[in-house]
């Protein structure tokens, strides 16, 4: 069969920390008020996407890689490896890490750790993101984490419509409130909190902290790694 432009049905997540805009950039009557995020191609088990148009109205798109793998070159992949999400912060989202490959398939028994990046749509003034931090060493971290020195600990920048960012796993990070941006990731839904703001998460309980896996897996030479994408510790 001839390929065609494809349509999938949203996957809409609700977060303590989402908002209302992806219900409006989308026209949708769901009722769930703190929507963070949208899936919007994904083969991932904790949302598939479905296809809403053409033949294959009603197939997932794992369906279509088992039934049409010629329009994925032949490759017969057995997932998806791309997780394509819409995310609106109406708070700040938690300081986080995720796994590589290696540590992910080891340690929590899944194909992929999580490589992603970051296209900014929208922005409101003052909105910054968590990039990196500015510890030497582990150690270093532990003792501004213990003594909840995050602002000394952070790296955060400004950020404004159009820019793009790549967070390689072991990266600290954390989108601020007030963005809406485009995230292409693997195909992971893994992430270790280091720092969370004591915040009661949508079931009424403080939300888990992971810091003894992050620490695992967390990269020490941010400094270097921010010099070859040009970005300074500075606001």
């Amino acid at each position: 069969m001839k390929p065609y432009p494809l349509l999938f049905k949203p996957i809409f997540k609700e977060k303590v920390w989402g908002g209302t805009k992806l219900k409006k950039m989308f026209n949708s009557a769901v009722l769930d008020e703190n929507i963070g995020e949208a899936w919007v191609i994904s083969d991932h088990p904790n949302g598939k996407s479905v296809i809403e148009n053409g033949e294959f109205t009603g197939r997932t798109l794992n369906d279509l890689l088992r039934i049409c793998p010629e329009w994925f070159c032949n490759s017969h992949m057995v997932g998806f490896p791309l997780l394509v999400k819409l995310l609106d912060s109406n708070e700040d989202l938690s300081v986080q890490v995720h796994p590589d490959d290696e540590f992910a398939v080891i340690n929590e028994d899944v194909k992929s750790g999580k490589t992603e990046c970051w296209y900014i749509i929208e922005s409101e003034p003052g909105a910054e993101i968590v990039f990196g931090h500015k510890a030497k060493n582990k150690k270093e971290f532990i003792e501004l984490a213990n003594e909840d020195k995050w602002d000394d600990l952070l790296v955060r920048i400004s950020v404004q419509p159009g820019d793009f960012f790549l967070i390689p796993s072991g990266t600290v990070h954390a989108i601020g409130k007030g963005i809406v941006l485009l995230e292409v990731q693997q195909n992971s839904d893994i992430t270790y909190r280091l720092y969370d703001y004591n915040r009661i998460g949508l079931d009424g309980k403080k939300r888990d902290l992971h810091m003894e896996k992050a620490l695992n897996v967390i990269r020490f030479e941010q400094d270097s790694y921010n010099e070859r994408q040009g970005v300074s510790g500075e606001n």
